[in-house]
């Protein structure tokens, strides 16, 4: 099960993980937290008369359409974006929105969905939500509490019967060390590096933070999987500009220099060996 916050979260982190699993005969379900309801269109090629008014059939049309790409199941849980506050100081968040909704009811309603699809394995966001987006940082609350809830009888009696996963684990997609490996590929070959910017932007985080890879426990290797990937987040039509950063590395070079998606293991109730290259290691004959 991925959870995640908004309809096109699932093709930019863990995508081509999903993909494989769903394609070596594994169950994947998606759940998406929020409508998407206030996302801006950020492909100047949608936005177009009529798209911004009907935003949210568009974007669940979207969502439909990357849940195919991956082979994926996907469910919504029925929440309200609460949309990026900007400015200095930040706007109150929307009222009704995700965010302000309270843990309890959110987490009741991830708890049935995992009782009723009993997945093993749980993948989501972690402290921080990947960035501080509200909808991101709740997505990583709800999740860790529905994890823990999700096996407790006491819990949630009417939520149906009582399910236990046996490992969580944080996404994580954007990493300094992947970025310097296409940058050095770039000079290698004498080609201005396209994501220099986004170079330049990671650089001042990690300075902060430290490099994401440090956390990193799980390596899934899936670089057959990035075409579908691409075409799940180019489904996204209204969020994904097709000439934009996403798709600035050759496919090749991103298969060659770095064929995996990165994950930490951050809960588990059964025992397993760090690295990792599976995100089902140490569950009992690998079942899934």
């Amino acid at each position: 099960m991925a959870v995640h916050a908004h309809p096109d979260d699932e093709s930019s982190k863990g995508a081509a993980t999903t993909a494989r699993y769903a394609a070596e005969g594994v169950e994947v379900l998606v759940v998406t937290l929020t409508g998407g309801e206030r996302g801006s269109i950020l492909n100047p090629a949608m936005d177009t008369p009529g798209v911004l008014d009907r935003i949210n059939e568009v974007r669940r049309e979207e969502m439909a359409a990357a849940a195919h790409a991956l082979g994926v199941r996907q469910h919504w849980l029925g929440f309200v974006d609460s949309g990026l506050p900007e400015g200095d100081p930040l706007p109150p968040l929307p009222e009704g929105c995700f965010a302000l909704v309270p843990l309890e009811e959110s987490t009741e309603a991830l708890v049935r969905v995992i009782r009723e699809f009993k997945p093993q394995v749980i993948t989501t966001y972690d402290e921080n939500g990947g960035y501080p987006h509200p909808d991101h940082i709740r997505c990583h609350e709800v999740s860790m509490a529905a994890y823990e809830a999700a096996g407790d009888p006491t819990k949630f009696p009417d939520a149906g019967e009582p399910w236990t996963p046996l490992k969580l684990y944080y996404d994580h997609g954007f990493s300094m060390k992947r970025l310097e490996a296409f940058s050095a590929e770039y000079e290698r070959i004498g080609e201005p590096f396209p994501l220099q910017e986004w170079l330049d932007r990671m650089k001042q985080y990690t300075q902060a933070r430290g490099d994401i890879m440090g956390r990193v426990t799980t390596q899934i290797e899936c670089s057959k999987y990035f075409p579908q990937r691409d075409d799940a987040l180019r489904a996204h039509a209204t969020q994904i500009d097709p000439n934009g950063a996403f798709f600035a590395i050759p496919l090749e070079m991103q298969q060659r220099l770095w064929p995996t998606e990165e994950f930490e293991l951050a809960k588990t109730r059964v025992s397993t060996a760090i690295p990792e290259t599976d995100l089902f290691a140490g569950i009992e004959d690998n079942d899934r």
